[in-house]
């Protein structure tokens, strides 16, 4: 990595691709500057269908006041909508390493409060040609890690699995759960909630109204 490591990094990782881990980061990161913390946005890679509106690191670049290519060097962005190592193969591009990625990660001179990385796809989807999410985790050594998941059919089983295969590598990272998408009303979700909170003992944020609040509460940052 190059430039001062922030002195907090936080992961943001998902159950799957599509489930909003780049809107619950651009909102987390539009809340810490707005109390006054000194932020920085990583995307370490990402794929994309070109002509399809703006990218991850376009909206995360807009929540944190950084240039798109600051978030994901321009080299990282492989215009394929699929795994970027996939991509980056059908594309006729070299392949790359997950350690590769994070010694790019260029955090800004000097001291910066928060430092927020954002994986691509689920947690076991391939991001290089070497790892997925898992590794990025061990390779990275962040101070906190987000689970984004959808709140609907299939929550309890992509949320066991990701927590399994993080908590594989023996990090003692928990992740704090975010359900995203709750609806309060929706007697599913509030029962996928409370299963993963009561009977599985997961830190779980629901994404209703203060969700946001109560979840950089949860990580320890002001809100």
């Amino acid at each position: 990595m190059n430039g001062t490591r922030p002195d907090v990094v936080v992961l943001v990782v998902g159950t799957g691709t599509e489930v909003g881990k780049t809107w619950v980061s651009a909102r987390l990161l539009e809340a810490w500057r707005d109390s006054g913390l000194t932020v920085a946005a990583r995307k370490p890679v990402q794929s994309f269908e070109p002509g399809q509106g703006p990218t991850d690191a376009d909206i995360l670049a807009a929540a944190s006041g950084e240039e798109p290519t600051a978030i994901c060097a321009s080299h990282r962005w492989y215009e394929a909508a699929m795994a970027p190592p996939m991509a980056a193969d059908l594309l006729g591009l070299p392949s790359f390493t997950v350690a590769e990625l994070v010694r790019e990660l260029a955090w800004p001179p000097g001291s910066t409060d928060v430092g927020l990385v954002e994986s691509a796809g689920g947690v076991r989807s391939p991001l290089a040609d070497d790892g997925d999410g898992v590794d990025l985790l061990r390779i990275l050594a962040p101070d906190a890690v987000i689970l984004v998941a959808d709140a609907g059919l299939g929550t309890i089983n992509g949320v066991r699995l990701a927590i399994d295969a993080l908590g594989g590598i023996g990090s003692g990272l928990r992740p704090v759960v975010y359900l995203n998408r709750f609806d309060p009303e929706d007697e599913l979700h509030r029962r996928n909630r409370d299963w993963l909170s009561a009977r599985d003992g997961s830190d779980v944020v629901v994404g209703s109204e203060g969700g946001l609040d109560d979840l950089a509460h949860r990580l320890g940052l002001p809100h």
